[in-house]
Order: structure tokens, then sequence, then C-alpha cells
């Protein structure tokens, strides 16, 4: 089959006689023993049916490419070529020994290999065999900076509650005239004061972005999570804010309001105080604002639940609203200085403060709409374009995210996305329909091209997305002849105010750069990153009408080297970032001819296809590419996809043999990862153990391993 690229590894497991097989039992329908182009034709059809039923110009039954190879082919249109290069007996029958051995030239992988839960096992299993001492190396590489951060917030809430607490047990006349519930409510107080700071600044996303400018707090602070990290605090105040409620309502008011105190509340509040009905401790500055405080608090929470969100997220934001007046009334609360001196007022100015800014600018810039352009990609995507109006550039780059209002749809409702490209005064945004809010966009997109939009940003990006924006970035690059390296150093210079770095703090640069999303390399100078992936798509045409060679061959020596590997369970997940993963494939063909860049990008799809039919034509119609069509008719790549979980530690290993082999003496290696953490434990201790074999080989190549976590 000359038109079916080969194997990406020669490691692989092929089909076992068994399951060979089943797939001949499984074409052959009528049981002859002898399968015809028809039956061939038909059981394709029908897997087709079952992994692509929504047809893209890339697909080989897709219209436009069958049109396009029949113009170049009097035989047939694609798809009879493509059943041709399965059976070159084109029209004839073929006898059960003929078609074994056709199948066995196609180089498909057995299913067993690519059984993504047995990967999973193995991985686990894997990081269970390693020595203790490497294995609590790379489990504190991956999760230590998170519990560094974790213990330093709870000693913060432990510390200032046992603080509290140690107060009034110590103060014998609060005790005797407010009884146990003073000691409860303060110490739940003292605990409210950090977790209310922390609750309030995991909402500010400028904070985060500014913050993310230093290596050292975002080695510790995993911006990424500050939407979990904000509702596990909010948990925490509601609870502890209830406790405090508790202590005085059913405690301190109970007991002070008893005639037999009356003389110990005196001493202890004067006598301009008491007597002290129970209504007269609700009635005092502390006792109504506690109250409407919690009030506002519980309702806030109750209006955040997931089928509240779902239901309706506008009441969900509407509702969030309600934490200006809850506040300010905590910012009152304690100002009548009745037990002591007001403290939660100066805790929750500076968070207060900044968190109202934000909002206050969101709530202008919703009035300050600036034209847009909509365009619907596929049923899957939407794709936004934005210029200033004044000409200026914007002030953002490729894999920040902002915030995005669309009057037409509400007002109210603010929506993060990613940005995919910015050049001077336009900006483009892919959004990913997958929800109520993305749908009402899309079907708006097929009513009207142009809309008016709102804007709030930029801030820092995770997951997937800020890698395919790179991408994006380095194709731009490419067309304008410039270094995309040299070009986001200055920007970054530029934006910072910083005019000279040591290595390692441009290594943790380029970690904000390509806030991961599985694992890449990328070099720059004497520094080589590893990353890899997550989701993607393609309809476009540019990016599948040129360079039928596909990928670049790897350079030897390169001023750079970037290798990206993206892991997915479907093939759809690939469709959204496809044109843009091709595009950078052809714009790096010209710097690796002159060995300054070596992109190497790699795609893994890890669902494993019970029906051995499927998995044989899922392999082949990845494989299969024309002169008309030199991209994959099942994914839209022009490189070939791997079928079950990646295998990081050979490739690391292979990685460290291109470097000896090329003969590299000193080098560094920065490996990004984002996924499960117990494959990032696994790649941590290879890094460290690469490194560790350098040094012994007499070789200056260290591998610093960078991690984000998702759940």
């Amino acid at each position: 089959m000359e038109n079916l690229e080969p194997v990406i590894s020669k490691d692989y497991r092929p089909l076992t006689d068994d399951e060979i097989e089943a797939f001949f039992q499984d074409i052959d329908r009528n049981n002859d023993g002898h399968v015809n182009f028809e039956e061939l034709e038909k059981k394709l059809h029908e897997v087709h049916e079952e992994i692509a039923p929504n047809l893209q110009g890339h697909h080989i039954l897709h219209p436009a490419r069958r049109d396009a190879e029949k113009r170049i082919s009097h035989d047939g249109d694609g798809l009879h070529a493509f059943l041709c290069h399965l059976m070159p007996e084109c029209g004839a029958k073929v006898s059960k020994e003929e078609f074994v051995r056709h199948v066995k030239t196609w180089e498909v992988p057995s299913q067993k290999q690519s059984d993504a839960k047995e990967a999973d096992k193995e991985a686990k299993e894997e990081e269970k065999k390693l020595p203790f001492r490497r294995r609590l190396r790379a489990y504190w590489a991956v999760h230590g900076p998170n519990i560094l951060f974790v213990a330093f917030v709870v000693a913060c809430m432990i510390a200032f509650g046992v603080w509290q607490m140690v107060v009034y047990i110590e103060n014998q006349p609060a005790r005797q005239a407010l009884g146990w519930g003073v000691i409860m409510a303060k110490a739940n107080a003292g605990v409210l004061y950090p977790t209310f700071v922390f609750m309030l600044l995991s909402m500010s996303r400028h904070l985060s972005t500014f913050l993310r400018r230093s290596w050292l707090i975002s080695r510790v602070v995993n911006w990424d999570l500050s939407q979990k990290f904000h509702i596990i605090m909010s948990v925490a105040g509601l609870l502890f804010a209830t406790l405090h409620a508790i202590g005085h309502l059913t405690g301190s008011f109970l007991y002070g309001s008893r005639a037999s105190n009356l003389e110990d509340l005196t001493a202890y509040l004067g006598p301009e105080a008491t007597p002290k009905r129970y209504v007269d401790f609700v009635r005092t500055l502390p006792g109504c604002t506690g109250i409407v405080s919690i009030g506002l608090f519980w309702t806030i929470s109750l209006m955040s639940m997931p089928f509240v969100r779902n239901w309706n997220y506008e009441v969900f934001q509407l509702a969030h609203l309600l934490m200006f007046p809850l506040i300010g009334l905590l910012a009152a609360h304690g100002t009548a200085a009745i037990l002591q001196a007001p403290m939660l007022g100066y805790f929750l100015a500076f968070p207060a403060l900044l968190v109202i800014f934000e909002r206050l600018r969101r709530f202008i810039r919703g009035f300050m709409s600036m034209p847009a352009k909509l365009k619907v990609l596929d049923d899957d995507a939407v794709f936004v374009t934005v210029r200033t109006k004044d000409g200026k550039d914007w002030s953002y780059n490729a894999g920040q995210y902002l915030l995005l209002q669309v009057p037409q749809l509400s007002l109210f409702q603010w929506h993060p996305f990613t940005i995919s490209s910015c050049r001077g005064n336009e900006m483009q945004v892919h959004i990913k329909v997958e929800g109520d809010w993305t749908e009402q966009l899309r079907d708006l997109a097929l009513k009207q091209e142009d809309i008016k939009i709102g804007i709030d940003g930029p801030f820092g990006g995770i997951g997937i997305t800020p890698f395919s924006a790179i991408l994006t970035d380095l194709e731009e690059s490419y067309k304008e002849r410039r270094d995309p390296w040299e070009s986001r150093r200055s920007s970054r210079s530029l934006s910072r105010g910083v005019r000279s770095r040591r290595s390692s703090r441009h290594f943790s640069r380029s970690r904000r750069s390509f806030q991961a999303s599985t694992p890449v390399v990328e070099t720059d100078n004497d520094l080589e990153t590893k990353v890899g992936t997550e989701k993607n798509t393609p309809n476009d045409s540019d990016a599948n009408d040129t360079n039928p060679a596909g990928p670049p061959p790897r350079c030897i020596n390169p001023e750079r080297r970037v290798d990206f590997h993206w892991t997915v369970r479907e093939k759809n997940n690939l469709l959204w970032f496809s044109d843009l993963l091709n595009r950078a494939i052809v714009g790096a063909g010209p710097l690796a001819e002159q060995n300054k860049l070596d992109l190497n990008i790699n795609t893994h799809i890890t669902a494993k296809r019970k029906n051995i039919s499927t998995h044989v034509f899922r392999y082949i119609l990845d494989g299969y590419r024309t002169e008309a069509a030199p991209y994959s008719a099942l994914t839209g790549l022009k490189q070939r996809s791997h079928f079950g979980r990646p295998d990081f530690n050979k490739i690391l290993e292979k990685h460290f043999q291109d470097l000896v082999d090329d003969g590299m003496k000193e080098k560094k290696v920065g490996v990004f990862y984002c996924g499960a953490p117990v494959v990032g434990e696994i790649l941590s201790d290879q890094c460290h153990q690469l490194t560790a074999k350098a040094r012994h080989m007499g070789l200056k190549i260290r591998y610093d391993f960078l991690m984000e976590v998702f759940d």
C-alpha cells in the first residue's frame, strides 16, 4: 500500500492470528470463505458511521475529498481508490489466505497494545515498583509545592483560631459574663480572618496574572486551580461562620441574658450596657450585621450549587453580587468594639478593594462594546475575530485568556476563553460549543456575522489551549519571517521591565508561556523543553493543501527543538486544532531545513475499540494519504497518530539518546507535563534518572521537570 504511511515506531505488537481471523469473519458476511469489494465497502461504511457520524472535509467519505481525488485519478473517487489500496485485486474476490497476507502488510498494531486501561494500571504498577526514596522524591516533585501551599493556608487558619481561643480562655471576666459561647464564637472568628482573605484573593484574576510573573510564587501556588481553591475556602468560610453564629446565638446571647449573670455582665460590659434581654443582643450592631451576613453567605452558597448554575447561569452570577453588601456588613460587624478592637475590616480591606475594583472595571467595560466578527467553523467550534477601534495594537498575548461578554445573549454573563492569536490590532478566539451559552453564540453566528462584544483581560492560561496558542503564535511568526523565540523573549522583557535573567529564570518564563496539558520539548539556546497536551479540529483549507510530504525530517544539532505529545481519548478531540497543528508543521519546514527548529508533534489516541473491524479501519484511515489529500482520512492531521497510551519513559530515553548521538555535551531540557499525577511522578523520576545517567557519562545534560495537575 504505497499511500499508507508506515507505522511511526517499529516497537509495536502486530495483529495476532486470532484478531486477523476475527477481522475476516466480520467482513465475510455470506460465509463463502472469500472477501469481495462490496463486502469491504459495506463494512467501511458501517465503521465510518460509528467513528465519524458527522463528516468533515478530510474524511474519506466526504464528497469534497472524493471529488478532489477523482480529478487527479480517472480510476474512481477517493473511496474507490482507498478500497483498491486495501485490495489491489479491485472488484475480485480474495481468498482467506490472500486476505490474511494483505492484512499483515498493513502493520496494524494489536488491540491489546492500545488498551488505555491496561496502560493506566501498568503506570500505577510501575510507580509502585520504584524504590521508596525515588518514589518519595517523584511524589514530592509533583505534589510538594501544592502541599506546602495548603500547609501554609491551614497553618494560618489554625494559628488565628488558636490565638483567639486562647485569648478568651484566659479572659475570665468574658467567660463569666458570656459563658462557653464566646470562646466558640471567637475561636471560629479567628479562623475566618485568613479564610475570608484567601477566599477573596482567589477571585482576583488580575492578581493571579500579576503574580504568575514570579517563578517562586507560581512554583508553590497553582493558579490554574484558583476556582477549586475558591470553592474550598468558601465552604470552609461558610462552616466556620455558621459555627461562629451558633456560638453567639445559642451560647453567649443566652448566657448573657440570664438574670443570674447580670452582675458579671455589668462588670464586663459596663453599667450602660445592662440589663440585656436576648433581643437586645440581637439588635446590637454586631448582632444584626452578623445575622444578615450569615443569611447572605448562605444565599450565595446555595445559588452557587452546580444544579443552579446549570439551570440558570445568570442567577448564579447575580447571586454573587450579594458579596458586596456582605463585605460591607462584615467590615462593620466589629466596629462597635464590644468585646475587642475591630479587626475583620482590616483583614478584608485589601482583597475586598481589589475585587471591587475588578468587578467595577468589568461592569464599565460591559458598556464599552466593540465590533467583532463571528464565523462558524463546524458544529463544535465558533471563531471570533475582534479589532481595536483606534487601530492600536492589542496588549494581549497568545496563550492568555480573556472574559467575553455578548450583550445580545446576556449583559451579565462573562465567560473565559483562550486567545488563539493576537497580531497587531487583530485578536482571534476559538470557542468550543459545549454549553447553553456557547450554543446560543453558535446560533447567533448562523444568523449574523457582525456583533458587539465586551472584553475583560488579559489573564493567564491553563490546559492545552495555551499550547495551541503558542503554536498559533509560532505560525504567525513563520509568516512574518521572524524569529519566534526572539520575539517572545523581547515582548516578555518589555512587559516585565527586566533586562537580564539567569537560565533558571528563563526556564520559569517558558513554563508560564507553556501552561501544560500533557508533555512538550522546546529549545532556546542552551535550553530544551519537553511538552505534551490534550484536545482539538481542522476544516479550514490552507492547512491541508500544502506540503504533502508531511512532517519535516529531524534536524541534526538544531538550535531549538520542541517535542509535543498530546494524549486524547477520541480522535474527535483532535479536530478542534488540527488545522493549527498542520500549519505549525508546515511553517516549521523552512526552519528545519536551516537547522534552526526541530518541531515534532505527536498525537496519541487512547480509546480502545472492541470491534476488530473498527480497530483496523481506524488505523488504516489514519495512515492513508494521497497527492490530492496529504492528510489523515481520520484526524485531518499531516502526521500519523499513535494509538494507545504513550510510553513516556521510552520517549524520554529516545530523546536522551538523540542528544548523545548528536554529540551534545551540555543541554538543559525542560519537561512540562499536565495530566494524571501518577504519570507525572514517573516522568519526574525518569528526568532525575536521565540527569544522573548523563552525569555518570561525563555529560552536562539536565532534565528539569515541571507539572500542572488537573483533576
